[in-house]
Order: structure tokens, then sequence, then C-alpha cells
């Protein structure tokens, strides 16, 4: 949460932080969840690596939204991997009820970079999330699309990309879309897993997939719909 100055407060045990709380009624939130390891049972802290290259991401998602009405925010993570008992989808619902808690029946659009991904994919068939924007994600075969139906879904991943495999979130959009959801990506020419190569433009598709995801009342347009709407990834 934050103080009357506008700092951030970290209550412990929470795993919802408020980066910016709206001036009036929630209609919205956007919260990110930053990457991690396969297995780590460290606690996660926020100057690690993998919480400060989403910075520029909580960035994006203010800058396209309203401080009037939307809520910025992040996953708090207990551990640093994702673990037999994927610790950080537990943290993730843990966070939606901690924001119904705070925000009530307003929608959420999920960003999740990498093992991040893969847990805002997890909980987007929670009723809150009616969008997710997922960054590199890992994206292992088997994974569920159960409850899908009328989410959307976006994918950003790189096509040099050696940690998680492009070939992976394609077939698992793939796999949405045949749950019912409105899912597209789009494969960045030179893009790696990090997202320092092209960081600007990461940024950049990032916060305009982030102001198409928050509006669920108008279909998508520009090249989300473009993404939705193709048989193959497209290429940027």
């Amino acid at each position: 949460m934050t103080d009357g100055r506008g700092r951030v407060v970290e209550a412990g045990g929470s795993a919802l932080v408020v980066r910016r709380r709206p001036r009036e009624r929630t209609r919205a939130a956007v919260l990110v969840l930053h990457g991690g390891q396969e297995n780590g049972v460290r606690p996660a802290r926020s100057w690690q690596p993998a919480a400060l290259r989403m910075r520029p991401f909580v960035s994006a998602a203010a800058s396209v939204s309203s401080p009037r009405d939307v809520l910025i925010g992040q996953v708090r993570y207990r551990y640093q991997g994702w673990n037999d008992a994927a610790d950080p989808l537990q943290d993730t619902l843990r966070a939606l009820d901690e924001l119904r808690g705070l925000a009530g029946d307003a929608s959420v659009v999920l960003v999740g970079h990498s093992m991040g991904g893969r847990a805002a994919l997890r909980a987007a068939a929670d009723p809150s999330v009616r969008g997710v924007l997922a960054l590199a994600p890992w994206c292992p075969p088997g994974d569920p699309v159960d409850d899908l139906a009328g989410t959307r879904i976006v994918v950003l991943h790189g096509d040099r990309d050696r940690t998680t495999a492009p070939t992976d979130s394609a077939a698992y959009v793939r796999q949405a879309r045949s749950a019912g959801a409105q899912a597209g990506m789009v494969l960045l020419r030179g893009g790696d897993h990090g997202m320092l190569r092209r960081s600007r433009d990461w940024h950049r598709a990032s916060a305009a997939a982030i102001r198409r995801l928050l509006r669920p009342e108008r279909d998508l347009d520009g090249w989300t719909a473009e993404a939705c709407a193709s048989d193959e990834p497209l290429l940027r």
C-alpha cells in the first residue's frame, strides 16, 4: 500500500505491492510479475535483477492508464523459484484476493515476464483477470488452459530467446484459442530473453498492449487485433 505521501509500504506477508493507488474508485488494475527460476527457495527480493527488470514495465503501465481509477501494483513472491508447488502462482492468486479486498470487482490485467509470465497465464482463470500480457513466458507443454474463455492474451517473445522457447509460446497461444481465449503472439526480431536488445520496442509494444487490454469493453485494434487473428505469430 501507499502512505499519505505516496510512498510504497510493503506490509509483512502481503503478496500485493501497490505502486499507484487511484485517486477515485478503482475501475481496473495492472499487476506486474517478474521472472525467476525453475527451482529456488531463497526469499525473493525487490533488488534482484529479475525484479529490477520489470521497473520500465511498471512505468509503461502507469503511462497508459489513468491515475484517477487504475491501480498499478506488483506481485511479491515468497521464493525465487517456481518449485513443485507452483509458488509464484499461489502468490499471484493471493495478490488477486488482496486486490479484491481493496478494489472489489475491478478488472485486472496481468503483465508477467518469464516465470512471471507462466504465473500470469496460469492465474488468468481467476474471474478478476480480463487480460494477460506475457513477455517471453515460460510455457512448458501440458500447462492447463482451462477456464480461459473470454480472456485476452497477448504474448511478446524475442526470436533470439535461448531461455524460454518461442515455439512453446506459440503452441500455448493455439491451445488458449481452442479453449475460447482471444490470444495472439508477436515475435520481436532480434529480441532476447532479458528484453535488453530492442528494449525500447519491448517497452513501447507493452505499453500499447496494456492500453488495449485495459479496455475489455472495446474490440482490440491495431497490431493486437492482427496478432489475435493471425494463424502464425506476427514478426515485427
